[in-house]
């Protein structure tokens, strides 16, 4: 399984993930033809190698060749990326990505999505930082992505809004759930558009990365520290069939029987962005015959206490029950096949070495069924059917 591993010691913004993924390997002149098929005019990419502390790496810097004055709103960013020549992939992952960051903006205004006002982000040079985010990752074609504990920094930052302390009330809001430390450098970090990329692109969020590391990259920030390099350093390297495939783990249970029902959703949502591996719900009886529900978390041990501040702030529970116990999980890789409808990914499983099971990832599946308006249950049966026939 291909793995990027990102370690945010000092933050992340979105031309330091560009730096970061163009010193990993991806192709300058690749990227920039994609991101011209944005048709969006007014900027230009400087690509170049530099240091902090003496480590070398690249930084990308987005200029601006035009004075801007327009504010978009998400609807003008949509339809810049809908009405681009970029591939679906790039266009559904861009979106995601300016999704989280609608979606924290109009938390923090208390405001319709809709009526979100990009400042800041909706820039030109955060357009090509988010778009270029995803046509890198989409190029490097992973399977996972692990983050660090995430460095967000100190004092304060200018804004449209005026002068917000660190972190921008968005950038907290995208991180939620996330693991993350203060106080590093004097500065902002990590940016709403960095943050956005991490909670995206992210599987995991510890700093237990596991991993045979193939190669280490560097993004170089703007600012520079007397006492931290500001970089962000990425991995990329293979997790191997032949991994140990059991561990010690924490199941994090708690009774609930007085919360809205809805809420459970949101509360799912948010502790598996956390990094919990499962999150489920189980009906139960409670005392004077009142029903309820088992709220049950398994999770790492790094991200336990994660788990519980969630389950403190977001749930009606006044408890938590806290159980260590060995995981042991089969072995899985990912690979994409070709098939009459396209690329499709398969997740492939292992037991000793040996396959076990296989099946193509849910949500490309069903993207074909909507996208061709067929019943998903033939479009996964005749991957199926390819599957047994190459096997």
């Amino acid at each position: 399984m291909k793995i990027i591993g990102y370690d945010c010691f000092s933050g992340i913004s979105g031309d330091m993930n560009l730096g970061a993924m163009i010193d990993l390997g991806v192709d300058k002149n690749y990227l920039i033809e994609e991101l011209i098929k944005l048709n969006l005019p007014g900027w230009e990419l400087e690509v170049s190698k530099d240091q902090r502390h003496g480590i070398t790496g690249t930084k990308v810097t987005v200029k601006r060749t035009r004075q801007e004055h327009a504010h978009r709103h998400l609807s003008d960013i949509e339809k810049i990326i809908n009405e681009s020549t970029l591939d679906n992939e790039n266009k559904t992952l861009s979106l995601k990505i300016f999704m989280n960051i609608a979606r924290a903006e109009a938390a923090v205004h208390a405001i319709p999505i809709d009526h979100v006002h990009f400042h800041e982000v909706g820039a030109v040079d955060s357009i090509i930082d988010v778009v270029g985010a995803a046509i890198c990752f989409n190029a490097l074609n992973v399977d996972a992505v692990n983050v660090s504990t995430v460095e967000l920094g100190g004092g304060f930052v200018l804004c449209d809004h005026g002068k917000l302390p660190v972190p921008a009330p968005a950038t907290a809001e995208i991180l939620k759930g996330i693991p993350v430390k203060t106080g590093g450098v004097d500065f902002e970090a990590t940016t709403p558009t960095g943050a956005a990329i991490l909670a995206t692109l992210g599987t995991s969020f510890n700093n237990n990365l596991n991993l045979k590391i193939e190669k280490t990259a560097y993004g170089v920030g703007q600012k520079e520290h007397p006492d931290v390099p500001n970089l962000l350093r990425v991995f990329l390297g293979e997790s191997g069939l032949n991994q140990e495939s059991g561990h010690d783990a924490v199941q994090i249970e708690c009774n609930i029987d007085d919360m809205n029902p809805e809420f459970f959703d949101y509360i799912s949502e948010r502790l598996f962005k956390s990094g919990a591996s499962d999150v489920f719900f189980s009906n139960i009886i409670m005392k004077k015959g009142r029903p309820g529900i088992l709220l049950n978390v398994i999770c790492e041990k790094e991200t336990a206490e994660t788990v519980k501040n969630i389950i403190f702030t977001e749930s009606t529970s006044l408890g938590i029950r806290t159980f260590p116990f060995r995981k042991d999980t089969l072995v899985r890789n990912f690979e994409t096949i070709q098939t009459v409808y396209g690329d499709i990914k398969v997740k492939r499983s292992y037991y000793e070495g040996k396959e076990v099971s296989y099946k193509p990832e849910y949500e490309d599946i069903k993207q074909i069924a909507s996208e061709n308006q067929i019943p998903i249950k033939e479009v996964y049966n005749n991957i199926i059917a390819a599957l047994l026939k190459n096997k």
